[in-house]
């Protein structure tokens, strides 16, 4: 047991989180994320894999529809989380459980790949669910929002979102690396056009090419103007 508990007024912000099922918007992120796992992982051999994390399911799905791997897990902090995803019957999906945000509930090395998709930005104690994922798996992947440019605001607001940690891509790289992880690849994408207009279409679709054009012209600044997300496939130092 590790000691750490998720903040109580934290845990409520997720209690219904996913209690209307499952969400389009989620599936089209998704669509996303487990494209990017895929990629990265695409030269190591992954026949075991935990989310943690998994809220509604929606990764998992899509990485069963890939075939991506021979077992898949999720554990969540979120009743109704765990519920949608053990009614999905997703196939090749183990085990789906409650945990309670930090303690991981598996022996060492059980898993292949630890996924951590979008989970970090909402953790009070960051590094310490990082280090039990890096116990409980030979390699952690971590996606997170490059929310830190010139686009935050100065003081910080709780909202629904539950976003309470906000990176760059040099800072998520330096905390894994600081969680003793060896950090193998990273990359860098904007949400897909299919994200970026779900919400508003034209302004959406203007947004999406504005901000892959300046990925591509100006990699190393673009992140500093426009929010994209970072991807980091690591192995234990």
């Amino acid at each position: 047991m590790s000691g750490f508990k998720v903040r109580k007024d934290l845990v409520s912000n997720y209690e219904d989180y996913y209690a209307a099922g499952d969400s389009e918007w989620r599936r089209l992120g998704a669509l996303d994320k487990s494209d990017n796992i895929v990629s990265l992982c695409k030269r190591l051999k992954i026949k075991s894999v935990i989310e943690i994390g998994a809220g509604e399911g929606a990764v998992l799905q899509q990485l069963s529809i890939k075939g991506f791997s021979d077992e898949l897990y999720g554990i969540d902090i979120s009743e109704t989380g765990v519920d949608t995803i053990r009614k999905k019957n997703i196939p090749g999906l183990i085990e789906c459980m409650l945990y309670d945000g930090y303690s991981i509930p598996y022996e060492d090395e059980k898993f292949d790949l630890a996924i951590l998709s979008h989970v970090v930005e909402h953790l009070e104690h960051p590094r310490q669910l990082i280090y039990e994922a890096r116990r409980i798996a030979k390699y952690v992947l971590v996606e997170v929002p490059l929310e830190d440019n010139s686009r935050l605001p100065l003081d910080f607001v709780f909202d629904k979102v539950g976003h309470i940690n906000f990176y760059s891509p040099k800072t998520i790289r330096r905390l894994l690396q600081s969680c003793n992880l060896n950090v193998i690849d990273q990359k860098v994408t904007a949400p897909s056009k299919a994200v970026h207009t779900f919400h508003n279409k034209f302004k959406g679709l203007v947004g999406y090419y504005i901000k892959n054009l300046f990925l591509k012209l100006f990699p190393k600044i673009a992140p500093s103007i426009f929010t994209y997300h970072s991807t980091l496939i690591c192995q234990k130092s």
